[in-house]
């Protein structure tokens, strides 16, 4: 397709981390859910609202910007949302680098195959290596593999010998803290009791700011409080959307 194709509303990115999928990796975060799962770790980025729009082309360059970079990782937000753009991007991609592309979403394989939610999704599961699917379920979160819960599944729609070994339903879980300036960026489905420290850390750094900027009234100066997604966890410590 051409580069009419929609803009990729970017709640996030992380370029390189091994948290989320075999290999060297880059994520993007999409902006916009329909669905609002009890326990969701997303709340800011559930609504469709502009976040940071980006052509499929510079969002692909954004995420192959590290040479090691083997793979990208949809997730969001709902990436099937953002269907034809996203497919868009992993076209742009593949054009520099023979990538693999793992996608979470909260609809089953079945509904995107048979009653698509919008036009784009049958071309965007056409480029898919593997797709995490199913709501997430606080009450079946079982602590491992990279499904959030396990009435979640792993479909390997197609194969990668070099990522067979990877255990996506049953290995162990790890998660990566980025620092950038004042902002916190908790990459990966984290292990138990890692969200309580990360989320101490951030309302720890806050106050210092808080105390350090003269206000003392047990809010950050924008009313914000910690920045989530569906496979990670933002805390800034100004409060404020990067």
């Amino acid at each position: 397709m051409s580069g009419t194709a929609a803009r990729v509303n970017v709640a996030a990115t992380r370029v390189g981390t091994r948290a989320l999928g075999p290999g060297l990796r880059s994520v993007v975060w999409v902006q916009g859910c329909p669905f609002r799962c009890a326990g969701c770790m997303s709340p800011e980025w559930i609504p469709d609202r502009p976040a940071r729009r980006v052509a499929p082309g510079d969002l692909a360059a954004e995420l192959l910007a590290d040479d090691r970079v083997t793979g990208l990782t949809l997730s969001g937000g709902e990436p099937m949302a953002q269907a034809a753009a996203l497919a868009e991007t992993v076209d742009r991609a593949r054009e520099r680098r023979d990538v693999s592309v793992l996608c979470f979403t909260g609809y089953r394989l079945e509904r995107l195959r048979e009653a698509p939610p919008n036009p784009g999704v049958p071309r965007l599961l056409d480029r898919l290596d593997v797709l995490v699917d199913g709501l997430y379920v606080a009450g079946r979160n079982e602590g491992r593999g990279l499904r959030g819960s396990a009435n979640q599944r792993v479909h390997r729609l197609r194969g990668r010998p070099e990522e067979e070994p990877y255990d996506y339903e049953n290995g162990p879980r790890s998660a990566e803290i980025a620092v950038e300036g004042p902002s916190a960026l908790l990459v990966g489905v984290p292990p138990e009791g890692l969200l309580a420290a990360f989320d101490t850390a951030v309302a720890v750094v806050r106050r210092r700011l808080r105390t350090a900027d003269g206000r003392h009234d047990g809010h950050d100066g924008n009313g914000h409080d910690a920045r989530h997604d569906g496979n990670g966890r933002r805390g800034t410590g100004e409060g404020r959307e990067r």
